[in-house]
């Protein structure tokens, strides 16, 4: 009975459920008053505000423009973050000297960096994608540097025996062994670079859905608030459902 109910019940289905159970209790909570209103939304609340935001506040147009903000700075720091990544493996020196520096810049609030970026670019997209690339592309270079290290050396030398060039040694062997880390970098990054770009949108008044959090705030629509805020979970959620499947192509065993 218990292995038909988990054959049954998929890891997809069971994390919707618990959704619903979570949704369920909340509006049982601030209905009947152990949350207030003032604080925090009835989800069926929520869900009624978000025509009035469609039509009103452009959501789905400020949802794409979040991410795709999200997605340059995501990719600008896998194509460049992957390659620093290697080069600090294949260089020892490279690989010493830099990652505690890294390591302390991924500790430190970058988002606080806003101003000095605000002055050199202006209230641009431009600089609300380096904004959010600065903070994502230091996890895909600690992770890529950590993946190859960890490297199973009997791939290496099974490739070297069978005279594997470098560059097929790289694609084949070395970038799928080291994908779990990478991949590990890359969700790391997609979540800072999303939470700067939309933490830098609501503090400037400019962008996509932050701005929209930010001027629904302010006007104290608290329902249409968090039905926001469940737009920006929904660019996270597509773009970790996303890199899932495109580690699975990449290591389909």
């Amino acid at each position: 009975m218990r292995k038909l109910a988990q054959s049954l019940i998929s890891p997809t289905i069971a994390g919707l459920l618990g959704i619903i159970a979570l949704l369920a209790i909340l509006q049982l909570a601030v209905s009947t008053g152990v949350i207030p209103k003032v604080v925090v939304a009835k989800p069926t609340a929520m869900m009624d505000s978000i025509p009035e935001l469609i039509y009103k506040s452009h959501i789905i147009t400020n949802f794409f423009i979040t991410f795709g903000m999200t997605l340059a700075a995501v990719l600008i720091a896998i194509v460049l973050g992957v390659p620093f990544g290697y080069l600090m493996y294949k260089n020892h020196v490279v690989g010493e000297a830099y990652e505690g520096w890294l390591a302390a810049m991924f500790a430190a609030p970058i988002v606080l960096l806003y101003p000095l970026f605000l002055v050199i670019m202006g209230r641009t997209y431009g600089c609300l994608i380096l904004m959010g690339f600065l903070p994502g592309m230091i996890p895909i270079v600690i992770q890529t540097r950590q993946g190859l290290l960890n490297l199973n050396k009997t791939l290496l030398n099974v490739g070297r025996s069978f005279n594997v060039s470098d560059r097929d040694m790289f694609w084949k062997i070395m970038i799928p062994g080291a994908a779990p880390n990478v991949f590990s970098g890359i969700r790391l990054g997609v979540m800072y670079t999303l939470v700067n770009i939309v933490a830098i949108e609501y503090l400037v008044d400019f962008g996509g859905l932050g701005r929209i959090v930010s001027d629904l705030y302010f006007r104290y629509e608290i329902p249409a608030m968090y039905a926001a805020i469940g737009f920006v979970i929904l660019v996270s959620v597509i773009f970790y459902w996303a890199f899932g499947k495109m580690e699975r192509w990449l290591r389909p065993a």
